[in-house]
């Protein structure tokens, strides 16, 4: 961990959940999440994790609608990373799951996410058995697309550890470190840090917390030297009362307001991919 390095943001625009009925600010349409890119990348931001809907807002795993989506993000903001969601919370085949990572040339993402183990969330369970895990890292290997590894718990890190091993999951290592969501682990300093005690040698990790844990979690990220996630995705508020909407910009505005304060510098484009281990 070094305190003195340059921070990336990584933002989580959409998710599954949200509709806008629940925040009016959350971006469904490729349109609208490739604005919403363009603005935050501006205020900040560099990392853009990608969920895609249909126009009634259902979250879809269909290729067409990522490539309609991260051709227009391409279009505003080049330099954009892109990390494409295989998430089992409602599509559960492998081939459902892993529709993004067939995505090619200026359109096949940076990164993708992979859950390294089920869980429940307050109202459903993810669940990611241990074959459709390893089917998806195995994809992504194929395919040259580096996994952005789901952490909720202890055990997701230590079944990490047991992948590495066998040479399934190999570097870069990513990990977005997801606490406070009801059934999983509590979003506390001690949880934190004991998480990224246990990480492989050298990996770039995120902190996140889920709801009001969300700031929190941020500013406990920024502080260690570690790098953080936010977006609507994770909270869509910007308060614990839940009176001020959050959107996606105000969230990155406000992860920079606390960075700077503490000395921490933006990383540029290229800083970014090279502390991630990505291509430039």
């Amino acid at each position: 961990m070094d305190i003195d390095s340059p921070l990336v943001i990584n933002l989580a625009l959409t998710g599954m959940v949200p509709r806008r009925k629940d925040n009016p600010h959350t971006p469904i349409s490729p349109d609208e999440i490739a604005a919403d890119v363009k603005q935050c990348f501006e205020a900040g931001a560099r990392v853009f994790h990608i969920h895609a809907r249909t126009e009634d807002e259902e979250p879809t795993y269909h290729r067409e609608v990522f490539a309609e989506t991260i051709l227009k993000i391409k279009q505003n903001v080049p330099d954009a990373i892109i990390c494409v969601t295989t998430s089992g919370r409602l599509y559960k085949s492998f081939e459902e799951r892993s529709d993004s990572l067939n995505l090619d040339g200026e359109l096949k993402p940076d990164l993708a996410s992979l859950t390294l183990g089920s869980l429940n969330f307050p109202t459903q369970a993810s669940v990611n058995e241990p074959e459709i895990i390893k089917k998806l890292a195995s994809c992504m290997l194929e395919r040259n697309i580096t996994p952005e590894l789901e952490i909720f718990d202890f055990g997701m890190l230590d079944y990490a550890h047991y992948l590495i091993g066998r040479g399934i999951l190999k570097p870069p290592f990513i990990f977005n470190l997801l606490l406070g969501s009801l059934g999983t682990l509590s979003a506390t300093p001690l949880n934190l840090a004991l998480l990224v005690e246990r990480l492989p040698a050298g990996s770039h990790w995120n902190a996140a917390g889920i709801g009001r844990f969300q700031f929190p979690m941020n500013v406990l990220g920024v502080a260690m030297g570690g790098n953080v996630r936010t977006g609507l995705e994770d909270n869509l508020y910007m308060d614990t009362e839940k009176q001020d909407l959050a959107s996606n910009e105000k969230l990155v505005q406000r992860i920079v307001k606390y960075a700077l304060a503490l000395e921490r510098p933006l990383a540029t484009p290229e800083q970014a991919r090279k502390m991630m281990g990505l291509p430039l």
